[in-house]
């Protein structure tokens, strides 16, 4: 057991709570019981014990306030975050609309239309460690893809296209899309805090990361991922790599590449990314 709280004998003290800012109150709010320290009717109360008691009565009431104060601001930050995931949803229905009337009216004029470019990768190692160079293995660390079918969100641009080319054999990746994007941040979301792999269960855990970025729940995360916004770099640096599963029904020949005529694994396989990910997630 830990000597934090003993005394010079060895016994256990009880953790003190004197000089406790309110800041901290409104932290450990909902985590720690102050005890109450009740006199004795008609016995004469020792100096120490009143101003313990004194000491009790006011921590509980600041407690009690900071409580409420962290309650009332949860429930308002997610009201806010309702009214913003409806506008998300707006926002990517109002974008599929406008893409589907501009292929109609391509379509009716006779005309091709060009699809936009992509703006996000999602890459994924599928290659051990054995008997692998210097290059690629460092251009896999900097990618953070350090272990067998981990996975990143990346934004598409020369640099990182340049990074991909080195370690194509090794990697496969390509354009994820919203549905894709939602299920893999819910199902195999973890976040970096302190350094430490820890699993999105609460808006709480992104909020104190990322609320200085203005990204404060699941459905701002997965927004600002989708659409590579601009604090793209700080919501994807906060997401751990992703740890996915074999794909059920297994790969057909890592050693070839996807766009080979006789079939492979590795390199861009655009769209198609979403259906070796559903069977990996």
């Amino acid at each position: 057991s830990s000597d934090l709280h003993r005394g010079s004998h060895g016994r256990c003290k009880k953790p003190s709570f004197t000089g406790v800012t309110l800041a901290e109150l409104s932290n450990m709010a909902e985590r720690y019981l102050i005890a109450g320290t009740a006199a004795v009717e008609g016995a004469a109360v020792p100096e120490l014990t009143k101003l313990k008691i004194e000491r009790d009565n006011k921590l509980a009431e600041e407690k009690k306030a900071a409580a409420a104060a962290k309650s009332k601001a949860r429930e308002e930050e997610r009201s806010k975050l309702k009214e913003r995931t409806v506008k998300y949803e707006k926002e990517y229905a109002d974008t599929e609309k406008e893409l589907v009337k501009l292929r109609r009216e391509a379509k009716v004029a006779g005309n091709f239309f060009v699809e936009p470019e992509a703006k996000l990768l999602f890459v994924v190692r599928i290659v051990g460690i054995i008997k692998l160079s210097p290059k690629p293995r460092k251009v896999l660390q900097l990618l953070r893809l350090k272990q067998l079918h981990n996975g990143v969100f990346l934004k598409v641009n020369k640099p990182i296209l340049n990074m991909l080319k080195l370690v194509q054999p090794y990697v496969t990746y390509g354009y994820p899309s919203l549905k894709t994007v939602r299920e893999l941040v819910y199902k195999r979301g973890y976040g970096k805090v302190n350094k430490q792999r820890i699993p999105l269960s609460a808006n709480e855990i992104i909020s104190d990361t990322l609320g200085k970025d203005g990204i404060h729940g699941i459905e701002d995360l997965v927004h600002e991922i989708f659409t590579v916004g601009p604090k793209f770099k700080q919501a994807s640096n906060f997401l751990w790599p992703f740890k996915l599963s074999a794909p059920k029904g297994g790969f057909i020949c890592k050693r070839h590449g996807f766009c080979e005529q006789r079939g492979g694994d590795w390199g861009n396989r655009e769209e198609l990314i979403n259906d070796l990910l559903s069977r990996m997630n």
